[in-house]
């Protein structure tokens, strides 16, 4: 029996996180042709539904992949077309590690057929299940509010040079919500003074975000990129550092608290 392919806690407000690199899951025919570097699913966005834990106290839904983003990467476009320029592979069913490292052994690269297959058994039955529950959160408060919650390691120099800002907000250059919300939400983390922090710079959002933020439609979308650093030792990521989480929790209980007392033409 395959794995459940989401983790859904439904809540009682406008606000849903989204979390699709969330999942280790990789089912035993793909991961026998994948490489020993890609088996330990480095670039997995660990932890983030545990920080973002305290917003379900606050009513928030949350939705969170349990398949590795190896298998298929749940914010990438179903077309496979690449959404990053300036990034060498974006791609639905990625070939590579964020470290260069192959993902599949020698001969076994994937093809289109089974792309297109993974699609259909991983892809679209999550994304339903995303839209769904965003249609029945407008329909119960008129409005709905996703926050597409990611992580990465502070240093990725295959994708970018130097050390990525602590944390990174996209709005998809402010097509994917409400100015209003945006500058709310940014302001929330300019005033914490211990993190560096950017509005659409390196991270301007996904797919999700520009896909499901129709703010004339009553759905805004943000994207939150949280440094790894922060929170974990990037040497040893399952590992989660109480510590480096400390300061980090509070910030997030602030900015979720933003997105929950915004309204639309607040």
């Amino acid at each position: 029996m395959m794995t459940p392919l989401h983790l859904l806690v439904r809540g009682s407000t406008p606000l849903l996180i989204n979390v699709p690199h969330a999942g280790t899951e990789i089912p035993s025919d793909i991961l026998g042709v994948m490489t020993p570097e890609a088996w330990a699913v480095p670039d997995t966005d660990w932890h983030v539904p545990f920080l973002f834990g305290p917003a379900l106290e606050r009513g928030a839904g949350l939705i969170a992949a349990t398949h590795s983003r190896y298998v298929v990467d749940l914010n990438r476009p179903p077309d496979g077309k690449p959404m990053y320029s300036d990034h060498p592979d974006s791609a639905l069913c990625p070939s590579r590690t964020f470290a260069n490292d192959d993902i599949y052994l020698s001969g076994t690269a994937l093809d289109e057929e089974l792309a297109t297959a993974r699609l259909e058994v991983f892809w679209q039955p999550y994304h339903a299940v995303l839209a769904a529950e965003l249609q029945l959160i407008c329909e119960r408060h008129g409005y709905a509010i996703l926050l597409d919650a990611h992580s990465v390691r502070s240093v990725v120099p295959r994708l970018f040079d130097g050390r990525i800002p602590d944390l990174s907000l996209g709005t998809a250059d402010g097509r994917s919500c409400s100015p209003s919300l945006a500058q709310r939400a940014y302001a929330v983390l300019q005033a914490d003074t211990r993190y560096s922090c950017v509005l659409n710079g390196r991270f301007k959002g996904g797919y999700n975000i520009r896909h499901y933020g129709r703010p004339e439609h009553g759905m805004h979308a943000l994207q939150l990129e949280i440094s790894q650093i922060l929170y974990l030792d990037e040497a040893d990521p399952g590992g989660w550092n109480a510590e480096r989480a400390q300061p980090l929790m509070p910030l997030l209980a602030a900015f979720v608290d933003t997105l929950l007392a915004w309204r639309p033409g607040s």
